[in-house]
C-alpha cells in the first residue's frame, strides 16, 4: 500500500479512537453531540475512502464509480471488508447528519452511533489489520 494510504488509514485509526470516546461521555451534553455527530461523518468518510484504496491497491477492483461511496461499500461488501447492511445505514446518517441544523437527528442517532456504528468502524480496522499483516 502506497503513503497517501498509511496516511488515510492512520487519520481513520485516530478519529475511531476520539469517536471511542463519546462512549464515556453524557450523551445529552449538546456539545458532546455536536462532537459525536463531526465524528462519527469524519470517520464514515475515512473509512469508506480506506475501502476505496483496498479495493483498487489491494483487490485490483477499479469497475465501480470512484467517488461514490455508495458503490464503494457494495464492492467492499462483497470482497468481504464488511458485513450486513450496516454501514449502508451508516452512509444514510451521515448524509442527514450533514443537514441538522438544530441538533435534532444527531439526538436521533447519537445512542446508534456509539451502541452499534463505533463497533462496525472496529470491525472494520480488524479487517485492515488483517490484510495488512497479509502484505
Amino acid at each position: 500500500m502506497d503513503e497517501k494510504f498509511t496516511k488515510r488509514y492512520e487519520s481513520f485509526r485516530n478519529s475511531l479512537a476520539s469517536l471511542t470516546e463519546a462512549k464515556q461521555r453524557d450523551m445529552e451534553d449538546s456539545f458532546v453531540l455536536s462532537g459525536t455527530s463531526a465524528k462519527f461523518s469524519i470517520t464514515f468518510d475515512l473509512g469508506w475512502k480506506v475501502m476505496k484504496d483496498i479495493l483498487v491497491q489491494y483487490y485490483a477492483i477499479t469497475g465501480f464509480v470512484a467517488g461514490s461511496p455508495r458503490e464503494v461499500l457494495r464492492e467492499s461488501f462483497k470482497a468481504e471488508l464488511i458485513q450486513g447492511d450496516e454501514w449502508m445505514d451508516m452512509l444514510k446518517v451521515r448524509n442527514q447528519l450533514a443537514h441538522d441544523y438544530d441538533g435534532v437527528i444527531v439526538k436521533k442517532y447519537c445512542h446508534i452511533i456509539v451502541d452499534k456504528y463505533i463497533g462496525k468502524f472496529e470491525e472494520f480496522q480488524s479487517k485492515v489489520d488483517v490484510l495488512l499483516e497479509e502484505i
